[in-house]
């Protein structure tokens, strides 16, 4: 018998009882649909930090000078642009940045919720901002020390009925006069990125008093991420020689951070939904215990006829492999517009860009795992009825 006969034989069995194959496949189905709508959800998530995390630069990093330790040296940013320029293999762009505190007032208004930050002229092209209006900060800002500002587009329609440059507002006391407006990066909210000013970080040095103790700095690749950071360390570690002086964080290292522990989570849950497919397996050997023992005549009767052992049990076991890859593809069908409707309340319950995207790989993984579940839990069935006597069999009511 060619395995296309053995395939039809077993589908014409499948289909003689319909709702006893369902209920059988009824295990796998929800196992599958269950493993591949996680994975998506998984993969969903992946792609939404790194969306979230591209506007925060994934291939910058940040340092903190921590202004404590046994070290007395400050860091200025000279020695920053010195260690960037010196490692030009590694970084690219260094931008100063300082938290302004205090009240901006435009006219009679205040604006509780901006936030202002003294920037470097290469902040914006490290930050991804975009100029729709007017120019952004320059050199002659930072070294004159000038009062200058780029707004946010928020403060722009809002506060200037979109005719920002030109105009002036006061940061804690000291007229300050808009060059630029930035493109809208979220929602043009209050208390949103595009609530904020930017000045020149030497004018923000000055008003805050103090030296400058953070900074910004992409890398040539985020390819080398780890090794870029662990450089940065050195440096610093060689100019402290104090390890509590400073500390470096990497936007693609948390984003790794966070993506593994999502990947942890999902794999989790994943095999967790994967006990359904035993489960489904065990119903699959159950069903096909039955059947060897309703069909126990017809087996006698074909091993009568000359059928080798050989053949019964591949019969047997593709009536199982069939059963289980077909529950499989009602799984993945029926995974698909779940994902589809999971991605639509997410987005209308949570408001998050979220798309539930089964992956290629979750697919065809979770077919090959409910057609080998099928293949494995149908092999002792199979066993036993390539092993039955045909004069017991024949002999069977």
């Amino acid at each position: 018998m060619s395995f296309s006969e053995t395939f039809l034989l077993a589908w014409k069995n499948i289909m003689s009882s319909k709702t006893r194959s369902i209920l059988t496949m009824l295990g796998i189905i929800i196992g599958v649909t269950a493993v591949v709508v996680i994975m998506g959800l998984g993969n969903g998530m992946e792609n939404y930090m790194r969306d979230s995390f591209k506007s925060l630069g994934t291939n910058t990093m940040t340092v903190n000078l921590m202004g404590r330790g046994s070290s007395s040296k400050t860091l200025k940013v000279e020695d920053m642009e010195t260690i960037v320029e010196e490692n030009a293999d590694y970084f690219d762009l260094l931008s100063p940045t300082v938290s302004v505190n205090g009240t901006v007032k435009i006219g009679t208004d205040s604006m509780d919720y901006t936030t202002v930050t003294g920037v470097g002229k290469d902040y914006f092209e490290i930050k991804s901002l975009e100029l729709v209006n007017g120019r952004l900060l320059q050199y002659v800002d930072e070294l004159k020390r000038m009062n200058t500002c780029v707004v946010g587009s928020y403060i722009n329609q809002t506060m200037f009925m979109g005719n920002a440059v030109g105009q002036s507002l006061k940061i804690n006391g000291k007229e300050f006069t808009v060059v630029g407006v930035l493109d809208e990066k979220a929602e043009s909210e209050e208390n949103s990125t595009d609530d904020a000013i930017y000045i020149p970080y030497t004018t923000a040095s000055r008003m805050s008093y103090g030296s400058i103790n953070s900074f910004v700095v992409t890398m040539v690749s985020e390819d080398t991420a780890t090794q870029s950071k662990e450089l940065l360390e050195q440096e610093l570690y060689e100019f402290y020689r104090d390890e509590d002086s400073y500390m470096v964080s990497s936007v693609s290292e948390m984003l790794e951070s966070m993506t593994s522990m999502t990947n942890v989570l999902i794999t989790v849950l994943a095999v967790i939904a994967g006990i359904s497919l035993v489960v489904g397996g065990i119903g699959i050997m159950n069903i096909m215990l039955v059947s060897v023992t309703e069909r126990t005549k017809e087996i006698g009767i074909r091993k009568a006829l000359g059928a080798k052992e050989k053949y019964i049990m591949r019969q047997f076991v593709t009536e199982a492999a069939v059963t289980s890859a077909l529950g499989g593809i009602i799984g993945i069908i029926l995974s698909y517009i779940l994902s589809f409707a999971a991605t639509r309340v997410i987005r209308s319950v949570m408001e998050a860009e979220m798309t539930v995207s089964p992956t290629l790989f979750s697919v065809l993984l979770a077919f090959g795992i409910s057609a080998g579940i099928g293949i494995f839990f149908g092999y002792m069935p199979a066993k036993k009825a390539a092993q039955l006597n045909p004069i017991d069999a024949l002999r069977y009511d």
